[in-house]
């Protein structure tokens, strides 16, 4: 299970304690406060902190743009406005602070986005437990043959078990090894710093990850979206969640803006343009390589 039974005491004791505030809240965002959000078989987001909410966004764009906005009618036209026109500073306003419980492989392709604070668990002082990722069976797949870092078929149930075995002995094998090593029976045991050298990718990790709203939203944009990674998706979907209860009118924005719609190459606004004339336009005639066409018509259909 994700949480232990004295993690779940420890959240329950948190939501029970209320404490009075003269700052702005959002209600969406106070009811998943310290609630986790189970992801994967063993991890969980959870809202430790935040600060702003949609009225924050318009606030600091009206204070940075003064008479710019005074054509914007109401706050969501103004938050789809800056959306729209890619502004960026309003929604740095807002800011939140999550904890998270995720594979070590997950979180060297999350840590890839620098645009925030992180403190991770560390194997230097602390023992990691026995938790490993194991994929569920319907998430194994062959190596894609047209994308070199996709995925392709999933496979058969004779391979699937096969490496379902593979997968659960060597993570159990690796952190025997690794309990072996520091252990202090009758030796002193090697330094942890030195034994987590033999764990293994899928071995869970924690840490807390700070990030503003614009830096958050450009993450979920890649990680939320179908053509990423499947263990890395789902933590963004459930991330997706959290932020449309946070900041509502900047999330449909996000959604219909960023997530639902597409940037296009001067080129291929100019083969729209020919199109919408009654011009048959084909790959050769366009101007673009083979790739850019497919992905042309991939945004069309």
């Amino acid at each position: 299970m994700p949480l232990t039974p004295e993690q779940k005491a420890e959240i329950d004791a948190q939501r029970a304690e209320a404490t009075p505030t003269l700052r702005a809240t959002a209600k969406g965002m106070e009811a998943h406060l310290y609630t986790a959000h189970e992801v994967l078989d063993h991890g969980f987001v959870r809202v430790i902190d935040y600060m702003g909410d949609d009225a924050a966004i318009c606030q600091a764009a009206r204070v940075s743009y003064g008479r710019g906005t005074k054509s914007v009618s109401n706050d969501e036209g103004l938050i789809r406005y800056l959306m729209r026109h890619w502004h960026s500073t309003p929604f740095e306003m807002c800011e939140i602070k999550l904890h998270v419980k995720l594979p070590v492989f997950v979180a060297r392709q999350w840590i890839r986005h620098r645009t925030a604070n992180v403190n991770e668990y560390s194997a230097r002082y602390s023992i990691l437990d026995r938790e490993f990722y194991i994929p569920a069976r319907d998430d194994l797949s062959a190596q894609s043959s047209t994308n070199n870092q996709g995925r392709g078929e999933v496979l058969g149930d004779e391979e699937a078990a096969r490496v379902l075995a593979i997968l659960r002995e060597d993570a159990m094998r690796c952190y025997d090894h690794y309990q072996d090593m520091i252990s202090e029976d009758g030796q002193q045991g090697l330094a942890r710093e030195l034994a987590r050298m033999t764990l293994p990718a899928n071995i869970y990790t924690q840490w807390y990850w700070k990030v503003d709203l614009h830096n958050l939203l450009h993450f979920l944009r890649l990680r939320a979206d179908a053509h990423a990674q499947y263990e890395i998706r789902v933590y963004a979907e459930a991330i997706c969640r959290i932020v449309a209860d946070w900041v509502p009118a900047a999330y449909r924005a996000f959604e219909d803006y960023r997530m639902g719609g597409a940037t296009l190459s001067a080129t291929a606004l100019e083969c729209v343009r020919r199109m919408v004339k009654g011009e048959k336009v084909t790959q050769e005639s366009s101007g673009m390589s083979k790739g850019e066409w497919r992905e042309f018509m991939g945004v069309l259909k």
